[in-house]
């Protein structure tokens, strides 16, 4: 049966969405299955939000509407812009979306390439792109790959390059489905896989289930709601 109870709300200050905000969002699958039940969430500027659920909760489904690669009925705002098809471009250019499997995300012969791919695409000059894929590769720790082939990289040095390539698009939002350390952008929305993660990086939890926000406030203190975290499938740290 879906998840109908308000959500709960565990005392992070309010925001009024300077970076996101997402009004009324549903969206179900070709085969019938619902998968997101009218979701609502605010991000501001400096969040830092740990996005958990079990499997099937509709994370990745959110994660995947917030630079348009999935479409639903709702509302999604990015910074006061209004994401539709006509501007798709510029905000992709504004959420840093880095999928689980970082194959999907590289595809150039060098990490230069893959990294500088994007900014290319802004129409920067070669001398900013330069600059934008040495800070980019910079924050992930790995500048020194830079002329490494992408292919013959391991599946986490491939994960901090497939960073790197969003990064390098200075973008407003950082989306991606584990923490990273030493990522600075205005706002980030991460689905870690442990909740002991959460609780050491991530200062606001959102908790979804059955495509609905059941909590969404302080880590610390949904992370102590036993029987929340029970009833959604989720281990107390």
């Amino acid at each position: 049966m879906p998840i109908t109870h308000a959500t709960e709300k565990f005392n992070y200050p309010e925001c009024d969405g300077d970076v996101l905000q997402v009004r009324g969002l549903h969206f179900s699958y070709p085969d019938g299955h619902i998968a997101l039940r009218g979701i609502s969430l605010n991000l501001c500027s400096g969040d830092k939000v740990a996005l958990v659920g079990p499997n099937g909760a509709g994370k990745s489904t959110l994660m995947l509407h917030l630079n348009g690669i999935l479409e639903g009925r709702g509302e999604i705002d990015l910074g006061g812009l209004r994401l539709s098809r006509d501007n798709l471009p510029m905000i992709r250019s504004m959420v840093g979306l880095v999928f689980q499997n970082p194959d999907d995300q590289l595809f150039s012969p060098t990490v230069f390439e893959d990294v500088a791919f994007g900014p290319l695409h802004m129409g920067l000059s070669e001398s900013e792109v330069r600059v934008r894929v040495d800070s980019a590769l910079e924050a992930v720790r790995m500048i020194s790959y830079k002329d490494r082939l992408s292919h013959h990289l391991s599946v986490g040095e491939k994960k901090r390059i497939a960073i790197a390539t969003v990064l390098s698009m200075n973008p407003s939002i950082l989306v991606l489905d584990e923490p990273s350390a030493g990522l600075d952008p205005r706002a980030m929305l991460v689905s870690p896989h442990d909740t002991r993660l959460a609780q050491e990086l991530f200062p606001r939890t959102i908790v979804m289930d059955d495509g609905n926000i059941v909590a969404d406030g302080l880590t610390m203190e949904i992370l102590k709601d036993e029987e929340l975290l029970t009833a959604h499938g989720l281990e107390k740290p």
